[in-house]
């Protein structure tokens, strides 16, 4: 998409903040990424605060109840669902509270949900299988988490005032295509999905997503080989990607990322660590792998202000609160850096 909400310097989170304060939360994500706050994920605090749980909770007319195994689908809502839903709704008041507080509404805001192929990895049917193995209920859950999105972006877009850009995280992904997800009883494997029916099923939702909001949307892979061909082909707008693991990449997988480049899509460059470090890096040396692949891929490194947004390297749950205060701000000022460069570079 060529009309973007996001301007030359733009940096942003991924998703997910230590701690289990909302309010604290949102106060840093609004105050160290005033040009794409993020809605705050706090996992810390517990069954529903997780990616599955979250996302579970925004389906719709399709509850799912926590077992000892994990999550499974339900015939009426549970505790936990419930649980999940106010913790959305609590999060929401947060980020409504630090943007009035801030005095400036940004140009826009994110939100993030499970993509499908990770939500119905992490769900099992009532008979114990996972959710992705029968199609039927695949199809189910695909179409109830577009319409889920589509309610949930209508509802952040209505309490902050400014348009919301849908994230779907697909870490499980790579690990569906390769046959590499055990079956819920652990003892087996799920086979491996076809590329075809994994891009046609993240396209639904995608599509889903781009239609509620009219702003482009982003899908996150943090694996150290993403599926990038797939994820254009399913329609994202942008990738946020872990540039720190692209060393070393297969040459077709850096032809993938250099045609996505050159397509205009907008790539979101996971450079800072979710964990503090034992020494903090310098503006430079957090730059540095977004500098060496675009270099690596032969454009100029202007294309960085025009095209790139810096991250951290995946989510900040296992962080602390002063690194990701910090994090946060290093990764605002790469931003700006990539539009006015220092002479170092």
């Amino acid at each position: 998409m060529s009309n973007t909400p996001w301007s030359p310097g733009t940096a942003t989170g991924i998703g997910s903040m230590p701690g289990g304060d909302p309010v604290e939360a949102a106060t840093v994500v609004v105050g160290e990424l005033p040009d794409l706050p993020h809605l705050p994920e706090l996992p810390a605090r517990g069954l529903g605060a997780d990616i599955i749980g979250r996302t579970a909770a925004l389906l719709v007319d399709l509850p799912v109840e926590v077992v000892p195994s994990g999550y499974r689908t339900a015939s009426r809502p549970g505790h936990e669902y419930r649980t999940a839903v106010d913790l959305i709704r609590r999060d929401i008041d947060a980020l409504e509270e630090a943007i009035e507080r801030a005095g400036v509404a940004p140009p826009a805001v994110k939100i993030q949900a499970a993509g499908p192929w990770t939500l119905t990895a992490g769900i099992e049917l009532a008979r114990g299988h996972r959710v992705l193995t029968d199609f039927g209920a695949l199809r189910e859950f695909t179409d109830s988490l577009g319409e889920g999105i589509t309610l949930h972006a209508a509802e952040v877009a209505r309490r902050i005032g400014v348009p919301v850009v849908v994230q779907l995280d697909e870490p499980s992904l790579p690990t569906v295509l390769a046959g590499a997800l055990k079956t819920a009883s652990g003892y087996g494997m799920v086979p491996a999905v076809a590329e075809p029916d994994a891009r046609d099923t993240l396209g639904r939702v995608v599509e889903a997503a781009r239609a509620a909001t009219g702003q482009p949307v982003i899908v996150h892979c943090c694996a150290p080989r993403p599926p990038i061909g797939l994820l254009r082909e399913a329609g994202a707008d942008a990738l946020a990607i872990d540039a720190t693991l692209l060393e070393g990449i297969p040459a077709t997988l850096s032809d993938q990322l250099g045609e996505a480049w050159d397509a205009g899509v907008t790539m979101l460059l996971g450079l800072v660590t979710g964990t503090e470090p034992a020494r903090p890096p310098t503006l430079a040396e957090a730059a540095a792998p977004a500098l060496r692949l675009v270099d690596r891929l032969g454009f100029p490194r202007s294309l960085l202000a025009e095209r790139a947004i810096p991250t951290p390297a995946c989510g900040l749950a296992g962080a602390t609160g002063t690194w990701a205060r910090r994090a946060l701000g290093l990764i605002r000022d790469v931003g700006k850096a990539f539009v006015e460069p220092p002479e170092s570079w």
